[in-house]
């Protein structure tokens, strides 16, 4: 494989020697990935399909758009950035996921799932506005072509002229497993060769003879379908779009795929080829246990053994909290319910599955949806607690405007990985989820700084039903406190706490567990300066501000979150009505998207950290 460094290297080579490259590459991605965390197990299901797309297409002239961008990293090793690959995910290194300012390679960003189709669809009838014959593939997964964006995609797909290919990845699998009708479906899907190569074969013979207009070309595609439902006694959801359906083909033999492209490319109009592959294929742990191997973190590449940190004496991850905690929540309350959307491992919502899989509702990849169906819940007199990525609830603000804070219904948005979140970068970051839902009317807005306060933020919400919606923000990664088990207790709603006593001239005020940063900063400026949790972000504690208005001459907020619009923005309103003269320093993200990094290095990039925090103590007008 060292001389293949680009695709037009890859398609110098005859066929048959394409089932090497692939090897070589699984086992390139295995030994880099075992010392260079990333995700796994997908990119070595896509390897066969990566290199075949490639090899047919002229790329980058011809388009691959990429979903979600976990199957992507053959399609890097192969454009020109294998040199780079041990850099993966590392500031200043090579991203998780496709984005075009990193190559030309890379057609649109994919970090989060579903939005392929649309994309490619545009380009493909931009390129048909055009007039050019540049081709356009998108590759989607079968668990993100379940969410809404890529079903109106597919349903717009032949509204105009384009000639897109849809391949359809289907590996029964997400990050867990696969829900809901169309999992099913995809399962049982038939389709005839003979029968395929008949139609083709006609819609050849009419293109010879110019008579496919795009009149005859959607009537012959009705007609065929109305012929294979007769004898198959079942309807394809596809095809019933007006898109050619292909498949489904075994996505890990590389000279068929290869075989199969090149009699559909110059096809006309949308069209999809349904693969099968393995998540994990070609590394047997990979293979047995896809969930775990998804992101499996350091191991050994020979006996696929990992290597777990020691986590003996070690605060839990908040998300382990959040689990343990809905547990007991809804041990003494049958009125509460989990929903996730396609994330119960990522969450640890697993663990009330599997306590109460009645009442734990796993609905796919589907934001929006998982709002909309918990402000149902809700309206039926259910308490439940949604949980949802920050970087991913970005999908569904109006569905948490319109269907549920404008009936003041009573939902718990429990945002997991709010903030920084590391190596997953700019696509993952949940930094916008204050300013947003601060915003809205009827939303109580918080943020826990250990977790105690998490345990008795989520029984408080449960527990303040006339209150109506409620966001919750925690970060990715471990808390503060080892002994986090405590008493499930109310807090005061719109109630902020005083950590430390100051009798100098400046005030931190911080929201959420940034605050410890907070109070590192504090220790380390020497400084005898007050220290506040104000806990909420919406409603702010007026009672606490007016006492820390009079009281101090100089305030500084930390959140971890955008600075525009958010905690500290807050605050600064506050100030303006009641006409405080003092300076107000807000420490926060700035107002660009932040890279890639570990989250020390990223606090000290955006100035949060805690020697960042002691420098603007220290500073004086």
């Amino acid at each position: 494989m060292n001389h293949i460094g680009y695709p037009s290297d890859l398609r110098q080579l005859p066929v048959e020697q394409l089932p090497g490259v692939c090897e070589a590459i699984r086992q390139f991605i295995i030994t880099q990935i075992a010392v260079h965390p990333g995700h796994f197990a997908s990119s070595l299901g896509a390897i066969e399909l990566t290199v075949a797309l490639h090899y047919v297409y002229n790329t980058p002239e011809d388009r691959l758009v990429w979903d979600v961008g976990h199957q992507a990293y053959a399609h890097k090793v192969l454009t020109g950035r294998k040199d780079q690959f041990a850099t993966l995910r590392q500031k200043g290194g090579l991203r998780g996921f496709p984005f075009p300012a990193e190559s030309e390679y890379d057609t649109f960003s994919a970090g989060h799932a579903s939005n392929s189709i649309s994309a490619a669809l545009g380009m493909a009838v931009a390129n048909n506005l055009s007039g050019n014959n540049r081709k356009v593939v998108a590759i989607i997964g079968d668990a993100s072509i379940s969410g809404g964006l890529a079903f109106e995609g597919l349903n717009n797909a032949s509204s105009q002229p384009n000639d897109l290919l849809i391949v359809l990845n289907d590996n029964k699998m997400a990050i867990d497993n696969n829900v809901g009708a169309l999992y099913h479906y995809l399962l049982h899907i038939t389709t005839s060769e003979r029968y395929n190569q008949m139609r083709y074969k006609a819609y050849r013979t009419l293109r010879k003879h110019k008579l496919m207009s795009d009149g005859l070309r959607r009537a012959l595609i009705r007609f065929t379908n109305a012929v294979k439902s007769l004898f198959s006694h079942r309807q394809n959801i596809f095809e019933g779009l007006d898109i050619r359906y292909f498949g489904p083909v075994d996505g890990h033999d590389v000279v068929k795929l290869v075989h199969i492209l090149r009699k559909i490319k110059d096809m006309k109009g949308p069209k999809m080829l349904h693969v099968c592959t393995i998540k994990g294929k070609g590394f047997a742990p990979a293979e047995d246990q896809a969930t775990i191997w998804h992101a499996p973190g350091k191991f050994n590449p020979m006996t696929g053994e990992r290597i777990k940190e020691d986590t003996s004496g070690m605060p839990p991850k908040f998300q382990d909290v959040f689990g343990e905690t809905m547990i007991e929540l809804a041990e003494k309350d049958k009125r509460i319910v989990g929903i996730t959307p396609a994330m119960p491992t990522g969450c640890s919502l697993n663990k009330m599955m599997a306590r109460f899989p009645s009442r734990t509702f796993d609905v796919g990849i589907a934001e929006e949806h998982a709002v909309t169906f918990s402000g149902g819940l809700a309206k039926e007199g259910r308490i439940p607690f949604c949980n949802i990525y920050s970087s991913f609830m970005q999908r569904a603000i109006d569905e948490v405007i319109h269907d549920v804070a404008l009936m003041n219904l009573h939902v718990i948005f429990c945002l997991d990985r709010a903030g920084l979140v590391g190596a997953d970068g700019p696509t993952h970051h949940g930094a916008f989820d204050l300013a947003f839902f601060r915003v809205i009317p009827n939303m109580i807005v918080a943020s826990p700084i250990d977790e105690h306060a998490l345990r008795r933020l989520m029984y408080t919400a449960a527990h303040a039903e006339e209150t109506g919606p409620w966001c919750i923000r925690y970060p990715r990664g471990r808390g503060s406190l080892v002994d986090w088990h405590c008493p499930l207790e109310a807090l005061p709603v719109g109630r902020g706490y005083c950590l430390r006593e100051g009798k100098g001239d400046t005030a931190v005020l911080s929201l959420g567990p940034i605050g410890r940063e907070a109070a590192r900063g504090i220790e380390l400026s020497g400084m005898d300066v007050a220290h506040y949790d104000m806990v909420f972000c919406k409603p702010l504690d007026v009672e606490l501000l007016t006492e820390v208005f009079g009281r101090f001459k100089r305030i500084v907020t930390v959140e971890d979150g955008v600075r525009n619009g958010g905690f500290g923005s807050a605050v600064l309103e506050e100030a303006s009505r009641q006409h405080y003269s003092g300076e107000i320093v807000r420490l926060g993200l700035p107002d660009e998207f932040v890279e890639q990094g570990t989250c020390l290095e990223l606090y000290e990039l955006c100035g949060i950290n805690a020697e960042s925090i002691a420098k603007e103590i220290l500073k004086k007008k």
